[in-house]
């Protein structure tokens, strides 16, 4: 197939504005405290050694994409014990989070610029013989270079805006032209499988997969951290409120006053979604009369309010309480991971926008593992029943277990499923 004027431009502007692209990027991560060598990837320098033998490639955007795949390399690496996978993401943030995370045989780089010679470079290291592309991180020569290879490809997660939607269907040859480049596109539901198919994606395909996102490892526990948190505690009730957004934390902060009538010695730990918001939700809470320690400044939950504003940290509260609510809900956001939640053994409390995970959420609801609240006075009279009935609040917990333990069997489904539309059982030669 020609590959279509618009890809062509694309081709010829990507190459006059790469050492532009490449002082900004490099110099973003630099800012952010990666080391020069691991900076210089996004020019397509590699890092590390490629390993030998078979090399399953991830590309994600960011941190949730990144996470998300987690598990799903888990249950591929199991299926394959000699593959190694490379994970490549584009943020200094993602590449934290996942370096303490990675499954076996696992390593991360971060994503070379769309450009011929950050491909070429990165090509020629890594050698994949598969590639999966996460949700809607779709670069045009990424996508058509690593095809050329005769690399095997699928786009996983698949989830696009209606705005990018509408987008595409104006360019049906284009579409064709990207979309065409994989062996199997699965999305996270049926609607997307449709869009999918609407945008000139090769219907026979696209199929619905799963929420990659709803099924992500568990979150991890610094031990250390959780006795000397527990042990600041003592007996004390814990409920907690993670990934707030700007205008959620006054809610939650004011149904937390309503609860301290009740519970006077009832602890709330606030996490909020972007940690540098931390100063930001500091004065929140002394605007609101309520004492607070904070982690940034080394403290252990010990006031009215532990303010969590540190990254990687949030498996370790999880465990400290059976009663979570979950953010960017309250509000059309479309809300956050509630698996993670399950899988820590908590029940799962969020409010009602929750578009990104619509069919977990309905799933949960179900199940008796989740419930939806309406707003800032529904959220204190949950937070209470729940902290107030044991038996509930057991119930709740136990179906929230059951349901994350029940996702395994869908994991290795689709697990099985790629490593066969990928081409992956045979064997592969050293690199």
């Amino acid at each position: 197939m020609a590959a279509p004027f618009l890809y062509q431009a694309w081709v010829a502007a990507s190459a006059a504005m790469l050492p532009f692209a490449a002082r900004q990027s490099v110099a973003k991560l630099r800012r952010a405290g990666v080391e020069v060598h691991r900076a210089h990837e996004k020019l397509g320098h590699a890092s590390a050694a490629r390993p030998k033998g078979k090399l399953i490639w991830f590309h994600a955007a960011s941190v949730g994409e990144s996470l998300s795949v987690l598990a799903l390399i888990d249950r591929m690496g199991r299926a394959l014990p000699e593959a190694h996978f490379l994970i490549t993401s584009g943020t200094a943030t993602s590449a934290r989070l996942v370096g303490q995370r990675l499954p076996p045989r696992t390593q991360h780089q971060f994503a070379p610029l769309d450009a011929p010679g950050s491909l070429k470079r990165f090509l020629n290291h890594w050698q994949p013989d598969a590639a999966l592309f996460v949700e809607s991180e779709l670069w045009p020569q990424m996508l058509r270079r690593t095809h050329a290879r005769g690399t095997a490809m699928a786009l996983i997660n698949a989830r696009l805006s209606q705005r990018s939607i509408a987008r595409w269907q104006k360019q049906p040859a284009l579409a064709r032209y990207l979309f065409g480049v994989f062996d199997l596109i699965l999305t996270q539901n049926d609607a997307m499988a449709e869009a999918m198919v609407s945008i000139s994606a090769p219907a026979d395909r696209v199929a619905r997969g799963i929420n990659l996102k709803s099924m992500a490892g568990p979150l991890p526990q610094d031990e250390d951290a959780l006795f000397e948190a527990r042990a600041a505690l003592g007996h004390r009730p814990v409920w907690i409120a993670s990934s707030t957004h700007p205008g959620e934390e006054k809610s939650v902060l004011e149904a937390h006053r309503q609860l301290l009538e009740r519970f006077p010695d009832l602890c709330l730990i606030l996490a909020p979604r972007h940690p540098e918001r931390g100063n930001e939700v500091a004065e929140l809470i002394g605007s609101a009369g309520l004492n607070f320690t904070r982690r940034t400044r080394g403290d252990m939950p010990g006031e009215q309010v532990f303010l969590a504003d540190t990254l990687g940290e949030l498996g370790t509260w999880y465990a400290l309480s059976e009663v979570v609510f979950l953010g960017g809900s309250l509000h059309p956001i479309g809300g956050h991971n509630p698996y993670e939640v399950a899988q820590a053994g908590a029940m799962v409390l969020s409010g009602t926008h929750v578009a990104n995970f619509a069919e977990t959420y309905a799933e949960m609801e179900a199940a008796g593992a989740a419930r939806l609240v309406a707003g800032t006075q529904d959220l204190a009279e949950r937070v209470a029943d729940l902290l107030s009935n044991d038996i509930a609040r057991a119930k709740g917990v136990a179906s929230a277990k059951a349901y994350a333990e029940a996702q395994t069997d869908k994991l290795d489904s689709i697990a099985e499923r790629l490593i066969t539309a990928l081409r992956l059982t045979g064997t592969s030669g050293d690199a």
